[in-house]
C-alpha cells in the first residue's frame, strides 16, 4: 500500500522534503499529492465558514499524512473526523503579521470595525486574525474577510483592501513597495507554528511508516537549517518568486519537528473556541481528543 502524504509550499518542511528524496529511502513507495490540484469547488466561500480541503481530504483517501498551519486539523475535528498530532513546530513569529498602510488611519486592530481585511482563509492567518480582532473586543461579523490567496499583495498594494495578514516573502514585496503600519505583532499574539497531523488509525497501525516520516523531515529540516539559499531555489522554481526572498523568509523559521506540548494544546483550544463562537465552525471541538501521548517518543526536541 502507498504512503500518501499531503504537501504544499506553505509547509516548507513537507515541500523539501518532497523534492529532496529523503523518505524515499526508506519508503520507496510514496505517493506525493499536491494539496493545490485538489478541486477548487471543494473550498467554501468565507461567509460559508471555514474552507476545510486539507483536513476533508485527510480523509477520503486522498492522504496519510498532512502538514499544514494551525487551523486546517481543527476544521477537521470539527468536521467530526479523529485525527492525531504528530508533531510541532517552534514558534514562527518572524514569519508574519497583520498590517495596515500607513496613511489608511488605521492604527490598531480595534479600528478594523467594517474594514475589508486580506487573509488566506482557512490557514494560520485565520486563527491569527480571530485573536487580534477578539483582543480588541470585535467578532469576524465586525469585518469583511477577503479571502485573496495569492491575490493579497496586490489587492492590499491597490488599496482594494484595509488590512492584511501577510506573510513572508510576500510581505518583503509590500514592504519595499508601501509604507505599512503594524497592526499587531504575531509574537505576544500567537505561536503560529507549523504542525503536522495523520489519522487514528493511521498512526496506530503504521507507526513505522510514521516513525519514517518523522526521522525524514528532521533530517531535511537539518539541511534547511544549513543551506537556506538552496532550499530556497525549490520554492522560488515554483511560484517565479525571488530567491532572496525565499531565503531571507526561510532564514526567519524555527525548522525541526517537536513533541505536542500542553502550552501549544491551549492555544489550540482558544483558537477552536473562537471559530465556534464565531460561527466559522458548527461544533465545539476538543483537542485535548487528537492527542495521543505515545507520539512524542517518535519526536525527538530540536536542538
Amino acid at each position: 500500500m502507498a504512503l500518501r502524504v499531503g504537501y504544499f509550499p506553505s509547509n516548507n518542511s513537507l515541500w523539501v522534503l518532497r523534492h529532496r528524496g529523503i523518505l524515499e529511502r526508506t519508503i520507496p513507495d510514496v505517493e506525493w499529492v499536491d494539496l493545490r490540484t485538489l478541486p477548487p469547488g471543494d473550498r467554501p466561500a468565507p461567509t460559508e465558514g471555514l474552507p476545510t480541503l486539507h483536513g476533508d481530504h485527510l480523509f477520503d483517501g486522498g492522504y496519510d499524512f498532512i502538514g499544514t498551519g494551525s487551523t486546517p486539523p481543527v476544521t477537521a475535528q470539527a468536521k467530526g473526523h479523529d485525527i492525531a498530532y504528530v508533531a510541532i513546530s517552534g514558534p514562527r513569529h518572524e514569519n508574519g503579521r497583520l498590517i495596515a498602510r500607513e496613511d489608511s488611519g488605521i492604527t490598531s486592530p480595534a479600528d478594523l470595525k467594517g474594514r475589508r481585511v486580506a487573509l488566506g482563509h482557512g490557514s494560520w492567518q485565520t486563527t491569527l486574525l480571530l485573536f487580534a480582532l477578539d483582543g480588541a473586543g470585535l467578532t469576524w461579523n465586525d469585518i469583511e474577510p477577503v479571502d485573496a490567496g495569492p491575490d493579497a499583495a496586490d489587492l492590499f498594494l491597490d488599496g482594494k483592501v484595509d488590512a492584511w495578514v501577510g506573510s513572508y516573502p510576500h510581505l518583503s514585496r509590500v514592504e519595499s513597495e508601501a509604507s505599512v503600519r503594524t497592526l499587531v505583532e504575531t509574537d505576544g499574539l500567537f505561536s503560529h507554528r507549523s504542525l503536522w497531523f495523520t489519522r487514528r488509525d493511521f498512526a496506530e497501525r503504521r507507526r513505522d511508516e510514521l516513525a519514517a516520516i518523522v526521522s525524514a523531515l528532521q533530517e531535511s529540516d537539518a539541511w534547511i537549517r544549513e543551506n537556506p539559499r538552496e532550499a530556497a531555489a525549490l520554492f522560488a522554481a515554483d511560484d517565479g518568486g525571488s530567491v532572496d526572498a525565499w531565503a531571507n523568509a526561510l532564514r526567519r523559521r524555527p525548522f525541526g519537528l517537536r513533541p505536542v506540548t500542553d502550552e501549544f494544546v491551549a492555544e489550540q483550544q482558544r483558537a477552536a473556541d473562537l471559530f465556534h463562537a464565531n460561527g466559522l465552525v458548527d461544533r465545539h471541538v476538543t483537542v485535548a481528543d487528537a492527542v495521543l501521548p505515545d507520539l512524542a517518543t517518535l519526536v525527538a526536541p530540536a536542538h
